[in-house]
């Protein structure tokens, strides 16, 4: 019998703020400075997920650092405009931690960025800690993040769920030996989502109250 579900956690860009127009706006800009008419919309969706050095290195590595800087100083003038909150997110997380639910931010982003994000939605304080790239060596799908996030909440794989948009977010949760939920409004599409073949798949955050509860889906 699986243990009930105590802890959750939850990557952020595409999860629970919408800033995959911010995202697509930034890589779109910086791309197409330095490659001019090479990058299209479609050819862009494939970066959202790993980090930017990831991305920027698998284009060409020795104009990693100054097209980083080109993305981080267009994807913050625009931030607070392009980004969103999905439908229900913090109605949703207000319920969970009423429930007792210990809650995590684990993130491929930069620590400052999930706080301006979370500032966005008002949510701040509805986490009980933040693992975001300054804190780790290896990020997502290497299990050190959501590790770290455990150690940090006292939590054990057996009661843990790891809630994401991307391949990242379900592997790394997978690799971690906690339960996985991926949420069907990925910007990749709901069959990219079940192809990861994810524990639950989410309609609407409001689905973890019923999973939390032992309800089904």
């Amino acid at each position: 019998m699986a243990k009930p579900i105590t802890t959750l956690l939850f990557d952020f860009d595409g999860t629970l703020l919408d800033t995959n127009e911010l995202i697509i706006q930034s890589f779109q800009t910086v791309l197409d400075e330095y490659y001019p008419n090479r990058f299209e919309r479609v050819h862009i969706l494939p970066f959202l997920g790993p980090t930017l050095r990831e991305t920027f290195d698998s284009i060409d590595p020795e104009k990693t650092e100054e097209m980083m800087k080109a993305y981080r100083a267009w994807n913050l003038q625009h931030h607070d405009l392009l980004a969103k909150e999905f439908d229900g997110v913090k109605e949703t997380l207000k319920s969970l931690k009423e429930m007792g639910l210990k809650m995590a931010i684990v993130s491929t982003k930069r620590n400052n960025m999930i706080m301006r994000g979370l500032a966005l939605l008002g949510v701040t304080e509805l986490f009980d800690t933040i693992v975001g790239l300054d804190d780790v060596s290896m990020p997502k799908p290497d299990p050190e993040p959501l590790l770290l996030a455990m150690e940090r909440l006292g939590a054990s794989p057996e009661e843990t769920m790891m809630i994401g948009d991307n391949l990242h977010d379900i592997a790394g949760g997978k690799n971690a030996g906690v339960r996985t939920a991926g949420v069907a409004w990925s910007i990749k599409g709901e069959e990219f989502i079940r192809s990861l073949e994810p524990d639950f798949v989410l309609q609407h955050l409001s689905d973890l109250q019923k999973i939390v509860a032992g309800e089904p889906v």
